[in-house]
């Protein structure tokens, strides 16, 4: 369905005694209005939504129904299944009862429980009082009685009732069965004209004065709440990933390998969190100083056991007397081969029983194996590595591969997560074409990429006109991340300059105002709102990589600055299309 107007909130009013709850949300089309427009039916109510449907598919367009319509009536509370309102014609309360029903001594029966069928309450009672109920509450509302006609009725849409059958209040015309469903528009008709009490047809503009009192709220438009509303959304289906813990319980070295957003920092945590709870000694590993300050803030809040080490790979290495150095040689070579020597030698109460390793793909091999040799039996002692074989931006891996047999993590049981969890889908889209084939977005839809035109040379500069455009338009300073692919932002660069970096990450962790950084050590991290500067690349062999880093990071809204050519060049025609759907933006300078 193509909604042109929606309105959809919950209302709880109460005016002298009486209340009515309903969640609503309007839909015009071609079809009959809806409230919901997509109404949320659970299991229990598998009845109502076949009726639904099909009075969905068969009244007339100006025909408005909604469901469940809960009304509150002093102490009295009612739910009207279905509520149609038939503008010349007039309104009909319908009661929806699934299985089979039966009615013996008075009594009424429902299929099911441990006898085949339970007692139950009249459902013509129910649909009586509720259509009571709702009149006089919205006569109140509206400030008129509604003398249009009102029919309360039944619908068994898996019960055969013979034509001949009648009861005490409940004439055979307002009882709609499964044979009458086939074709229930006359019949809802004439039920309302012929039974309904009142005396005039429903007037379009009496509808439209009743419509609104279902449930509109008009609020102020809030871009920071509603990507909370959102975000805290993708949050719980992200810990719904603890499932693949739980189904990987037995296996003892496990590599989990999923594309951006899938859950797999959430993951990592998670395991270290068990491991520790179980009493053994456990590291939690990363290699960005960013990534390893999140890990670190959240072992603080565990009340129970944590890991004995929680952080940057090389810090670990210092903190067993490995000698400190500076430059990529010494990282890269000299300090892991000094850490093998050094393991041998450590105590086995001082060694890890488990190893937990995040964004596992910035790991070189070498460290790899000092990291091994820190565990009490390097041959069998538990590795959980939580890996992205296409953010392989340091180019670690290259002259090495997991199918060669030979490569560190060769004996680690591949266990695949597909689905993207963090961003919205349109966010996902752009980046699909670097993510792999199994590659799955799960997010809402949320609002369009933002696409900002610039020179290369002009880059920095826009983007900092979108932070303070962003902030004008109702974003929280501290949703907003920009982030440069070469040339760093100055206020990132004075950092750099002055050594403040684990300041300068004590700042963006505290989250009270924007951040700038680069792409490559915002690996792990995300916020709200990324600006990707695309501000030219040190190494036309990683842009591609760069690129994917900087796209999915967002979890709400992406802005993407920069020349088309560059960026195409570097992210290849999957990205070209993927943003050909996105908004052209201006912003304010």
């Amino acid at each position: 369905m193509e909604a042109e107007g929606r309105a959809s909130e919950v209302v709880d009013r109460a005016i002298g005694g009486t209340a009515l709850t309903v969640t609503c949300c309007y839909y015009w089309g071609e079809e009959m209005r809806s409230i919901p427009a997509e109404p949320d039916f659970s299991e229990a109510q598998s009845a109502e939504k076949v009726v639904w449907e099909k009075l969905r598919l068969d009244l007339p367009d100006e025909v408005v129904v909604a469901h469940s319509v809960q009304v509150r009536h002093g102490r009295a509370e009612c739910e009207i299944d279905l509520l149609v309102f038939w503008p010349g014609v007039g309104l009909a309360a319908i009661e929806v009862k699934g299985g089979l029903i039966s009615i013996a001594g008075g009594q009424w029966y429902q299929s099911g429980g441990a006898e085949g069928r339970r007692g139950i309450q009249s459902p013509v009672a129910q649909s009586q009082s509720s259509m009571h109920a709702f009149r006089t509450w919205m006569s109140e509302q509206i400030g008129s009685p509604i003398s249009s006609r009102f029919a309360y009725m039944v619908c068994f849409p898996y019960t055969s009732v013979p034509q001949s059958w009648e009861m005490a209040g409940c004439p055979r015309s307002l009882v709609l069965d499964r044979d009458d469903l086939t074709s229930p528009v006359e019949l809802i008709r004439t039920a309302i004209e012929r039974e309904g009490s009142g005396t005039t047809p429903l007037a379009a503009s009496f509808m439209e004065r009743m419509l609104p009192k279902l449930g509109q709220l008009d609020s102020k438009v809030d871009l920071a709440y509603d990507a909370r509303e959102v975000e805290d959304e993708q949050n719980h289906l992200t810990e719904r990933q603890a499932i693949l813990l739980a189904a990987t319980r037995s296996l003892p070295r496990v590599r989990f390998i999923g594309g951006a957003g899938s859950g797999k920092t959430w993951l990592a945590v998670e395991k270290a969190k068990r491991l520790a709870k179980e009493g053994k000694r456990v590291g939690l590993f990363c290699y960005n100083k960013g990534l390893s300050q999140y890990l670190r803030n959240q072992v603080q809040g565990w009340r129970q056991a944590t890991p004995v080490f929680t952080g940057e790979f090389h810090d670990y290495a210092l903190t067993l007397g490995v000698r400190d150095g500076e430059g990529q040689e010494y990282f890269d070579d000299q300090l892991p081969r000094e850490l093998l020597l050094l393991a041998g030698d450590l105590a086995n109460a001082d060694k890890l029983d488990a190893v937990v390793v995040d964004e596992a793909q910035d790991f070189a091999p070498l460290w790899w194996d000092a990291l091994k040799t820190c565990l009490k039996d390097p041959a069998s002692s538990e590795i959980y590595a939580f890996m992205d074989d296409q953010q392989d931006v340091y180019r670690r891996w290259k002259a090495h591969t997991l199918e060669e047999g030979t490569a560190p993590l060769a004996d680690l049981v591949p266990i695949h997560v597909d689905d993207n969890l963090r961003n919205t889908r349109r966010i996902a889209e752009t980046f699909k074409g670097f993510a792999g084939a199994h590659f799955r977005p799960r997010g809402v839809t949320g609002l369009p990429v933002r696409r900002v035109h610039c020179s290369t040379e002009d880059a920095l500069d826009v983007a900092g006109d979108c932070v303070d455009a962003l902030i004008e338009d109702g974003w929280a300073n501290n949703q907003i991340a920009l982030l440069t692919t070469q040339r760093r932002h100055p206020i990132h660069l004075e950092h750099f300059e002055n050594g403040t970096i684990a300041d300068y990450w004590r700042e963006f962790h505290r989250d009270d105002a924007e951040f700038y950084g680069h792409v490559l050590g915002f690996k792990g991290l995300e916020r709200s709102v990324i600006i990707l500067c695309v501000n030219g690349f040190r190494d036309a062999e990683r842009a591609a990589e760069q690129l994917y880093v900087g796209l999915s990071r967002a979890r709400s809204l992406l802005v993407i600055v920069g020349d088309d050519a560059e960026i195409i060049a570097a992210g290849g025609r999957r990205l070209e299309l993927a943003l050909r759907t996105a908004e052209v933006w201006k912003p304010a300078s």
